[in-house]
């Protein structure tokens, strides 16, 4: 691969030197190798499509779906909430979604008086009702603030979708789970977030034909 030099700032080293084009090389190969398992993989499309069909059943129901991850997974579910109540590829009727991680003072007062593992639980016990879907992200698939919220979600009679890494055995007992064909936390997030569009576009396109 030829890379054109670029000029360093006084003191820095230029980037793109043969070292940075090696790992940037590596790291497009990886997120290559990922989406190809990911387009080729039959059972991981059919477990998304047969989460799709979940969520369009209990939102066709009245009922909503729930999202909550951490970190770039917390900004996934947030990101995964928008398109519903939004739109993503066309105009529709706004579909209901929310993030379990945007209310700030309800994470701060839940995590101050019950813990960090019981941010998303006890929002759970609160807003979600038998019939609702909960979706909990997790790249590790051992996130504990997750598989509380999942626990609470099934003692709530709530349908359990996850989307985690590759081997997230403690998320097993979700009623589906996709697991993204990488073991490297970037590219399983890379991996999410095409998911989560494609899941999302499935729902619109059978509640909301053109």
């Amino acid at each position: 691969m030829t890379t054109s030099a670029i000029a360093p700032v006084s003191g820095v080293r230029p980037i793109l030197a043969d070292a940075d084009a090696a790992f940037v090389d590596d790291f497009l190969q990886q997120s290559v190798v990922a989406m190809a398992a990911f387009r080729d993989g039959t059972a991981l499309r059919e477990r998304l499509s047969a989460m799709a069909a979940r969520v369009a059943e209990a939102l066709q129901d009245g009922r909503k779906l729930l999202v909550a991850g951490n970190g770039g997974s917390a900004a996934d579910a947030q990101h995964i909430a928008g398109e519903f109540t939004s739109r993503l590829m066309y105009d529709r009727r706004p579909l209901a979604a929310l993030a379990l991680t945007t209310d700030t003072s309800g994470l701060t007062a839940i995590g101050n008086d019950y813990g960090f593992q019981e941010v998303f639980a006890r929002q759970i016990r609160g807003l979600g009702r038998p019939g609702d879907v909960f979706l909990g992200i997790s790249t590790s698939g051992r996130s504990p603030n997750i598989l509380r919220a999942l626990d609470a979600a099934r003692e709530g009679g709530l349908v359990t979708l996850g989307f985690c890494g590759a081997s997230a055995a403690d998320m097993a007992g979700c009623d589906l789970l996709f697991e993204a064909p990488s073991a490297w936390t970037p590219v399983i997030q890379q991996v999410h977030i095409t998911a989560a569009h494609i899941l999302c576009a499935l729902v619109e396109r059978t509640l909301c034909p053109r």
